[in-house]
């Protein structure tokens, strides 16, 4: 079978900073009913970094701090913790330990430490952190939250009104579903109950993007799945993702001629340009195309802020 190569963390990044909300009501709602919603969030990169320069705790995570207010007026921090990789990391549950403390002692705020496992291995269930010798001990410990167990509530989440209830659904099937035809026949029932669900063009465009990451399909599955959307929607008189990939037919840009992940990023640099600014012209897309993955990755986030298309390029290396 052909080697499916998965982002998840670009998606896991971009879900959590678009759904912060709901994905607390969804995964941690003790959590979600203790912060006032009305005083906003923020989320607070730069003071990450900070901490994870310093911090060489083995392999990448998906990690976010965002600054919350609770309901009786003071300010906490919520650290999220996303462990993708499929296997046990015995340094997981240190590297929550390290970063809790480290942002506790640089900002002296309350930090709430949060871990959601989206790995496949049963077992892997770290909850805590225990170290200590001779009478002297520490002990953290942070809630988690297995995406595993979900497996067993999947119809819970097919009627949940939560919208943070898809991106749980595809990272679910996109770890289960090793079959490739399965595969493509689950990211086409999840991205159809994005128009079941009756949600705006914003958001099943911004749905689509990260069921699209998170599920790979083969070249000539891909294709049949785009096909068969196209035809959904046509039926559906709801032409809400196929216009992009209409525009690149149109121009003759092939999906062969491109590496997936390139193209992919391609899409979703469109998609979210017409969804801001109405449909694009080909002098983009051949700009676009020129690009690696590498180049490509940081105008997606950059296409969400700019106040209009002819500024997707400026301050980029690109050519």
């Amino acid at each position: 079978m052909t080697r499916i190569s998965d982002d998840h963390d670009t998606p896991w990044k971009e879900a959590l900073e678009r759904y912060f909300p709901e994905f607390l009501a969804l995964l941690f709602p003790d959590v979600h009913a203790r912060i006032n919603w009305a005083r906003g969030h923020v989320f607070l990169d730069k003071e990450l970094q900070k901490v994870v320069r310093d911090a060489h705790q083995g392999r990448q995570y998906t990690d976010k701090l965002i600054r919350v207010h609770t309901r009786e007026g003071s300010e906490t921090w919520v650290l999220i913790h996303v462990e993708i990789q499929g296997g046990d990391e015995a340094g997981f549950a240190g590297r929550m330990f390290v970063y809790h403390y480290r942002l506790l002692d640089r900002y002296g705020v309350d930090v709430v430490s949060l871990a959601v496992l989206a790995d496949d291995r049963p077992g892997f269930r770290p909850t805590g952190y225990r170290r200590g010798r001779w009478g002297c001990e520490v002990m953290f410990r942070f809630p988690t939250v297995k995406l595993l167990d979900w497996q067993q509530r999947w119809s819970e989440l097919e009627r949940s009104s939560n919208i943070f209830a898809l991106v749980v659904m595809a990272q679910i099937r996109a770890k289960a579903s090793r079959n490739a035809r399965d595969r493509k026949a689950w990211k086409f029932r999840l991205v159809r109950l994005l128009y079941d669900r009756g949600y705006d063009r914003a958001v099943i465009l911004e749905l689509f993007r990260v069921i699209d990451w998170m599920i790979r399909l083969p070249e000539s599955l891909e294709r049949e799945f785009l096909g068969e959307l196209h035809a959904f929607e046509e039926e559906k008189a709801m032409p809400f993702i196929a216009p992009a990939e209409k525009l690149w037919k149109r121009q003759g840009f092939e999906k062969g001629h491109q590496e997936g992940e390139a193209l992919g990023l391609v899409v979703s640099i469109v998609d979210i340009l017409e969804m801001r600014f109405g449909p694009q012209d080909a002098g983009l897309l051949s700009r676009l195309r020129q690009l690696t993955a590498d180049e490509l990755r940081p105008l997606v986030r950059r296409a969400l802020e700019i106040p209009a298309p002819d500024a997707l390029f400026a301050d980029s290396t690109g050519h």
